[in-house]
C-alpha cells in the first residue's frame, strides 16, 4: 500500500507527520511524494486561525474530487477539534486526532472509515522531522494553558511531556542523521515536565547537551511567561551555552491588561515586561520573538494603543502580528467582537511599528562580522545561515545570493552589508 502526505501548520504537525511516516515504512507500506501514485491520502490539518481552516478545507475537497477510490484519513487539530467539520466535509474520510497518530497503520488497514478523536497522546513514540539539516523534535503535547481565544488546545489538551531519555536520544539521532540545528518544539516548552514531577526545561537542555555530542545549536521554540517566570532563573545558564541560539520565543499578545484579562493569560503586562529585561541584561545580545493579536474582543483604541507603546518600548527582533479571528469551542467566539475593519486598520498600522523597530535593530548589525551556522535554502534557493541570536542572513558572495548546497551545515564568517526588517544579507569573508 502507498502513502501520501499533506501537512498544514506547526512544528508539532511536521514531527507527527514524521512519526507517521515512519510507523507506516515500518509496517511495510510506502511513502509516495504524488497523490496520484497513492492509494491512501492523509491530510494532516491545522486549524489555529480561520483563513488555515479554509485553506486546508479546500485542499480537502479538491482531494476528494480526485479520490477515485483512494482511502482518505484526515488528520491533526481539525479531526481532534472539528470533527464535524470534516465529517461534513468528507463523510467518507477517517479521522485522526493528534493524540491517536501512532494508530496511523491501524486507520490505514480499516476496510471502512474510522474515527479516532478520543485518547490521549501515547508518549512512548517520538517524531523527528528533518529537513536538511534542521531537524523539530517535540518535547510536549498539549499545555497547561486556559487561553480563551486557543482552539489548539481543544485539539491537543492537557499537557503530556515526553521522557528526557527519549528527547536525548531523538536529538543523538538526528545529530547523527547530519542534523545541525535542533528545534525543541511544544505549545509552550517552559511547561515541560510540569507533568512528570521531577525535571523541568532547564534540566532536560543540560540532560541533552551534556549527553550529546557534536557542532549543533539549539532552538528553544515558544513558552508562555507564566510558565517561564519560574524557571528563568535555571534556564539563564543554559542560554549561555555556545550550543544554545540566544533566542527565546515569548508570546505577548496584548500590551493591555485588561485585554490579557479576558484572553486568560496568566500575566500582566508589567510582568512581562519584566521577564524581558531580566533575560536581556544576563544574555548578552539575545534576540526576542513574541506574537501579537489585534483585534480581539475587548479591545478598545486604548488597549490597542497600549499595545502599540508595548512594542515600541520592548523592541521585539521579531512579532508574529495576527488579526483575532473567530474559532469554535473557544470562549472568545461568543464575546463582543470588534469589527473587521477596525481589526485591518488596527492591524496595518502596527505592522508598520513592527516593520520599523525590526529595519532599525537590524540595521545595527551593519558592518559588523559575524559567524553564521548554515541551516537551509530560502524560498528561491538560496543558502540561509543563522547568527549566534538566531537572525536570518541571507548569504552571497560577489554580492550575489549563494545556492551551494555544498555550505550545508557548515560555519562560515559573513560581513553583514545589508538589512531589512526581517533578515539580514551578507557577503562570506571566510568559509
Amino acid at each position: 500500500m502507498k502513502v501520501y502526505f499533506e501537512t498544514y501548520g506547526c512544528a508539532l504537525n511536521r514531527a507527527d507527520e514524521a512519526l507517521m511516516k515512519s510507523l507506516i515504512i515500518r509496517a511495510g507500506y510506502e511513502v509516495v511524494s504524488s497523490i496520484s501514485d497513492a492509494d491512501v491520502i492523509v491530510v494532516n490539518t491545522c486549524t489555529v486561525r480561520l483563513d488555515t481552516e479554509d485553506r486546508v478545507i479546500r485542499r480537502i475537497k479538491a482531494i476528494r474530487s480526485v479520490l477515485r477510490g483512494k482511502k482518505l484519513v484526515v488528520a491533526g487539530c481539525m479531526a481532534s477539534a472539528q470533527p464535524y467539520t470534516v465529517k461534513k466535509v468528507a463523510p467518507e474520510a477517517s479521522l485522526l486526532s493528534p493524540q491517536n497518530i501512532t494508530r496511523i497503520v491501524d486507520v490505514i488497514k480499516s476496510p471502512k472509515p474510522v474515527h479516532l478523536v478520543r485518547g490521549e497522546r501515547d508518549t512512548s513514540y517520538l517524531g523527528v522531522s528533518l529537513e536538511g539539516a534542521i531537524a523539530t523534535i517535540p518535547i510536549a503535547e498539549g499545555c497547561l494553558g486556559d487561553c480563551s481565544f486557543c482552539i489548539v488546545k481543544v485539539a491537543r489538551r492537557r499537557l503530556r511531556s515526553y521522557k528526557p531519555s527519549l528527547v536525548v536520544n531523538a536529538v543523538k539521532s538526528a545529530v547523527d542523521r547530519g542534523a545541525v540545528e535542533i528545534d525543541l518544539t511544544a505549545q509552550d516548552t517552559a511547561s515541560y515536565g510540569i507533568d512528570l514531577g521531577n525535571v523541568r526545561l532547564p534540566d532536560l537542555l543540560m540532560r541533552v547537551l551534556d549527553g550529546v555530542d557534536g557542532d549543533y545549536r539549539v532552538r528553544i521554540g515558544m513558552m508562555n511567561p507564566d510558565t517561564l517566570i519560574p524557571i528563568l532563573d535555571d534556564l539563564i545558564p543554559v542560554l549561555r551555552d555556545r550550543r544554545v541560539y540566544k533566542y527565546l520565543h515569548i508570546p505577548l499578545q496584548s500590551g493591555d491588561d485588561y485585554v490579557l484579562k479576558i484572553m486568560k493569560r496568566r500575566y500582566t503586562y508589567d510582568e512581562y515586561r519584566e521577564v524581558v529585561k531580566e533575560v536581556r541584561s544576563k544574555v548578552e545580545g539575545i534576540s526576542i520573538a513574541t506574537d501579537v493579536i489585534v483585534g480581539h474582543p475587548g479591545e478598545d483604541e486604548e488597549a490597542f494603543r497600549n499595545t502599540v507603546s508595548a512594542v515600541k518600548e520592548l523592541l521585539f527582533d521579531k512579532v508574529h502580528l495576527a488579526q483575532y479571528t473567530i474559532r469554535p469551542r473557544t470562549e472568545s467566539a461568543s464575546l463582543a467582537q470588534v469589527p473587521d475593519p477596525v481589526k485591518k486598520r488596527r492591524s496595518s498600522e502596527l505592522a508598520k511599528v513592527v516593520e520599523d523597530v525590526g529595519l532599525r535593530l537590524n540595521r545595527e548589525y551593519i558592518g559588523s562580522l559575524s559567524k553564521c551556522l548554515i541551516t537551509h535554502r530560502g524560498f528561491r534557493g538560496h543558502v540561509v545561515g543563522r547568527t549566534f541570536n538566531y537572525k536570518p542572513v541571507i548569504i552571497r558572495k560577489g554580492g550575489i545570493p549563494l545556492r551551494d548546497g555544498s555550505l550545508m551545515g557548515k560555519h562560515v564568517l559573513v560581513r553583514i552589508n545589508e538589512a531589512t526588517f526581517y533578515d539580514l544579507r551578507g557577503e562570506v569573508v571566510l568559509d
